[in-house]
C-alpha cells in the first residue's frame, strides 16, 4: 500500500505543472521501453510495439499494440485522465509595484478554493517560449523554480473582525501574491528578469509564458497509522499515475491506450483537451498503420471500453448531510464508481457491471458515488471524450476530501486499489 503512495508523491513532486506532468510521464515510459513518436510526422508501427506521443506539450498518449485482432470486441481498452489542476496562472506584464512591494498579476484557473491558498509558501512552474530561428519556430523551455517564491498574505483579524464569519474573496484584489520587497523605486521588469535568469537566457529573448503558481510544500502521509495522505494535486495526478501503472503492466493482446488530457479544469474544449479531435486522430492513425480499414476501425471502437479516471468526493466527517443518503464513499473504502443521470459522469448499467466484475475478479474494493438529488455536482472528461470517440465509458476514481483545495486528502489504500483496477482492464 505505502509503496503506491511513495510513487504517487514522488510523481506529484516532479509534476508542478501540466507540462511537467507530461514530461515526467514520458520519462517513466521511456524507462520502460516505450518509443516516442512525433505527432507531426508519419509513423511506422508493429505488433508488440510500445509507443507514446505528446501533443501541444501537456497532452500525452501512450499505447501498446498486441498480437491479436484489433477489430474484435473489447480489443480496444482506454484509460483517460487529466494533467491540469485548479489554481492560478500568471498574466503577461505581470509585475505590480505597490508601496515598494513586488506583486504579481494573476488570474484564476479552474474552480480553486481560494482561501486554501492564503499564507502558504508558493512557487512557480510552467513553460516559456523564447525567440527561435524564425518567427514560426519559437523555442520552448520548461521551468520550475522549485523553491519558495511568494505568498498570498491574508488580512489580520485585527483589521477584519468578521473574518471568521466568512468573507468574500476577490481574485483580482485579494489573491495577488507578494513576491519581493523592492523599495519605492522598484523595477517593474523584476519578474521578466527573474524568468530569464532562471533559464539562463537574455531577457529580450523571452516572448511569452504559461506559468502557474503551485504550493511549494510537498505531500505527506498522516493519521495514527499513516492511513491518510495530504498533498497538492491529488486531483488528478492520482489518476495519471494509475493510467501509467496500468499501461506498463498491460498484457491485453489488443490495443491498450492511455490519454492524459490537459484543460479539464476549464472545460476540456481546447486543442489539447478531451473535447479535441486528438483521441480520434490517434486511433485512426494506429488502425491505418496496422493495415485495418475504416470499417474495421469503427468495429473496434464500437466494441471498446474506456475508464475515465478522475477523483471523487469522499464522505466528509463534518458534513455528512452533503452526501447522498445511500451512496457514501469513504476514504480507504476502495475505488469509486461515479454515475449521474445527467451524464455529467459517463455511465451505463452494462459499463458499471464490467467495472464491478473487474473489481470482484481481482479482489478490489469498490464503492459508488451519486450526488444528492438537490445538489448539482461536477463533471469529468468521460462524457466529453466518449461523445467524440463513441466507446462505452465509465467514470471512476479515488475518493478525496477538500477537492480543489491547495491541499487535498485521500486514503492511502485507495491509490493501490485504483492502480489495480486500471491494470486489470489492460490485462484481462
Amino acid at each position: 500500500m505505502y509503496g503506491d503512495i511513495v510513487n504517487l508523491l514522488e510523481f506529484i513532486n516532479r509534476s508542478p505543472s501540466p507540462w511537467h506532468a507530461a514530461k515526467t510521464a514520458g520519462e517513466l515510459l521511456e524507462e520502460n521501453g516505450f518509443q516516442e513518436l512525433s505527432w507531426g510526422e508519419s509513423w511506422s508501427l508493429t505488433a508488440g510495439g510500445k509507443y507514446y506521443t505528446k501533443v501541444y506539450g501537456a497532452l500525452m498518449f501512450a499505447f501498446t499494440i498486441g498480437q491479436g485482432k484489433l477489430e474484435k470486441e473489447k480489443a480496444l481498452r482506454i484509460a483517460a485522465a487529466h494533467t491540469d489542476f485548479p489554481g492560478f496562472r500568471i498574466k503577461p506584464e505581470a509585475a505590480i509595484i505597490k508601496d515598494g512591494y513586488g506583486m504579481l498579476n494573476i488570474e484564476g484557473y479552474g474552480g480553486a478554493i481560494l482561501y486554501s491558498w492564503l499564507d502558504r509558501p508558493l512557487s512557480v512552474a510552467g513553460r516559456v517560449s523564447l525567440k527561435g530561428k524564425n518567427a514560426l519556430s519559437p523555442q520552448t523551455m520548461l521551468v520550475d523554480f522549485a523553491r519558495p517564491m511568494m505568498t498570498i498574505p491574508s488580512l489580520a483579524i485585527h483589521m477584519n473582525r468578521k473574518v471568521n464569519d466568512g468573507i468574500a474573496i476577490n481574485k483580482q484584489k485579494d489573491m495577488l501574491p507578494l513576491t519581493a520587497v523592492l523599495g519605492q523605486n522598484g523595477d517593474k521588469g523584476f519578474f521578466d528578469e527573474l524568468i530569464a535568469t532562471e533559464l539562463g537566457v537574455a531577457k529580450e529573448t523571452v516572448l511569452a509564458y504559461e506559468l502557474n503558481i503551485y504550493p511549494y510544500e510537498g505531500g505527506c502521509q498522516l493519521g495514527v497509522a499513516r492511513e491518510l495522505v495530504s498533498s497538492p494535486r491529488l486531483d488528478n495526478i492520482t489518476s495519471v499515475v494509475s493510467c501509467l501503472e496500468g499501461i506498463l503492466a498491460g498484457t491485453n493482446d489488443g490495443l491498450n491506450v492511455i490519454a492524459l488530457f490537459d484543460n479539464e479544469e476549464v472545460g476540456s474544449r481546447t486543442k489539447q483537451g478531451a473535447a479535441s479531435a486528438n483521441l480520434m486522430q490517434l486511433l485512426e492513425r494506429v488502425y491505418a498503420c496496422m493495415g485495418y480499414s475504416r470499417a474495421e476501425m469503427w468495429q473496434g471502437i464500437n466494441g471498446g471500453f474506456m475508464l475515465s479516471v478522475d477523483v471523487a468526493h469522499g464522505l466528509h466527517p463534518n458534513y455528512p448531510d452533503k452526501a447522498d443518503p445511500t451512496n457514501k464513499p469513504v476514504l480507504n473504502g476502495g475505488v469509486v464508481i461515479k454515475q449521474a443521470a445527467s451524464q455529467s459522469y459517463a455511465f451505463d448499467a452494462e459499463g458499471v457491471a464490467i467495472v464491478k466484475s473487474l473489481c470482484q475478479e481481482n479482489g478490489i474494493l469498490y464503492q459508488q458515488f451519486v450526488n444528492r438529488a438537490d445538489m448539482p455536482g461536477g463533471a469529468t472528461l468521460g462524457s466529453i471524450a466518449s461523445a467524440l470517440v463513441p466507446v462505452m465509458t465509465i467514470d471512476v476514481g479515488v475518493p478525496i476530501l477538500g477537492m480543489h483545495s491547495a491541499r487535498e486528502t485521500m486514503g492511502a489504500a485507495d491509490q493501490a486499489a485504483l492502480n489495480k483496477l486500471v491494470k486489470a482492464l489492460f490485462c484481462c
